[in-house]
């Protein structure tokens, strides 16, 4: 198939909902809390915000018994005082699995961002189905119309929502739909390559208001004061603490 990587997943996305999947299920074990989730991330401290996933196109295989494992890593996620998860729920590209996320938020307590490309408002009722407390708006995966009436179709649900940028032109259509959280990726979504540097240059260019996000690419306490001085209030993690000997201690050495 032709086309960058985000083509290619979004194909996937829009053929499953096609099918018919993503139907919403019964009422969760945990009901959303999307202000729970934001308020997380207003905490003092350095917020981690902890990802679980098995794969990515870009790392290959990272925890192959993910879904053996989950309970486990939310755990040491909880223990070592992440103040959330981001569970990819994502099949085709990623490996996850929907039912991921209650089961990492029932045994971590911790309010759970829903990682998966949603380009449509029946996804935004499968993460309530979930007991999702945010979805990620992809900028990049989503037209101005769509972005808007998905990021105003979160809030009617009481869902929290992380818009994801990845330059100053998607910073600012970011900003327009008023997000909770405003992240920046230091991804490509087409090449799938990281630079840090990029995050510290569009800090300033987030307007007050929502919480500054930093995704992708921190491998150290220095990467996290780097972009804490840039600007940056919250950090999301996923490879580094899954690759790490033990996570928790790896966690505890980037909130330090």
């Amino acid at each position: 198939m032709s086309g960058t990587v985000l083509d290619r997943v979004l194909a996937a996305k829009r053929a499953r909902l096609e099918r018919g999947e993503y139907a919403p299920g019964g009422p969760p074990a945990r009901p959303s809390d999307g202000a729970a989730f934001v308020g997380a991330l207003r905490e003092p401290g350095v917020r981690i915000v902890a990802e679980i996933k098995r794969r990515s196109p870009s790392a290959g295989e990272i925890v192959p018994d993910a879904d053996g494992r989950l309970e486990t890593i939310a755990l040491e996620y909880r223990r070592a005082r992440a103040a959330a998860l981001s569970v990819v729920i994502e099949e085709d590209h990623f490996g996850g699995k929907p039912d991921w996320l209650p089961r990492a938020k029932r045994i971590s307590g911790l309010p759970a961002l829903m990682k998966d490309f949603v380009v449509s408002e029946r996804q935004l009722d499968f993460a309530l189905g979930l007991g999702a407390d945010a979805v990620l708006l992809i900028v990049r995966a989503l037209d101005d119309a769509l972005l808007a009436r998905l990021a105003e179709g979160a809030r009617r649900r009481g869902l929290a929502t992380v818009v994801e940028a990845h330059d100053a032109d998607e910073v600012r259509r970011a900003a327009a739909v008023a997000p909770d959280v405003l992240g920046v990726n230091a991804r490509d979504l087409a090449t799938f390559e990281t630079n840090l540097a990029s995050l510290e240059a569009l800090a300033s260019a987030i307007p007050a208001g929502p919480v500054r996000l930093a995704e992708s690419g921190i491998r150290s306490r220095e990467d996290v004061a780097r972009l804490s001085a840039a600007g940056f209030e919250a950090f999301l993690v996923g490879e580094t603490l899954l690759r790490a000997e033990d996570p928790q201690e790896m966690l505890r050495e980037l909130r330090r």
